[in-house]
């Protein structure tokens, strides 16, 4: 899934993939070659098929801003998700309150009891909320479903 994107090593992500909390909720965790954690979560499509994830794009409705521990809680409409590191992103604060409609790009870092992603991108969509939750679910099978269809890298299945 990962490649070496310089001559330091470092790895390079791919793309974000779009999932709902209750497929997180769901996932299980995949290991490295090595054994070692952190290669990133393998969520269930259902028919036998699976993606495996590490950045998701994820969105929902703030439910409560808790700045002193640099997080928020926000609901999809499979249920809710924590998101950290929300302080650090730029343009981000502006989508910290209670009811804004938001859209999220980050790692996952735990999924049991409820998701918890460590945020790198964080935007306002409340201009336009009923329209972005309206077609939310569909976005997410559709992306899903093209990358198993064209046997994307991090898709498992027939």
């Amino acid at each position: 899934m990962d490649k070496p994107d310089n001559a330091a090593g470092e790895r390079k992500r791919a793309p974000p993939v779009k999932v709902l909390s209750s497929q997180l909720r769901t996932a299980t965790e995949v290991r490295g070659s090595s054994g070692e954690p952190g290669a990133g979560w393998l969520v269930r499509l259902g028919k036998d098929r699976s993606l495996q994830v590490s950045l998701v794009w994820m969105q929902g409705t703030v439910l409560e801003v808790q700045l002193a521990i640099n997080s928020v809680l926000l609901m999809d409409e499979a249920g809710t998700f924590t998101v950290q590191g929300v302080s650090s992103i730029p343009k981000g604060k502006p989508c910290l309150y209670s009811g804004k409609y938001v859209m999220v790009m980050g790692v996952t870092q735990a999924v049991s009891p409820e998701p918890v992603i460590r945020a790198v991108k964080l935007a306002d969509l409340s201009e336009h909320a009923a329209l972005h939750r309206q077609m939310w679910k569909v976005e997410v099978e559709d992306l899903q479903r093209v990358l198993v269809a064209r046997g994307h890298p991090t898709s498992v299945g027939p």
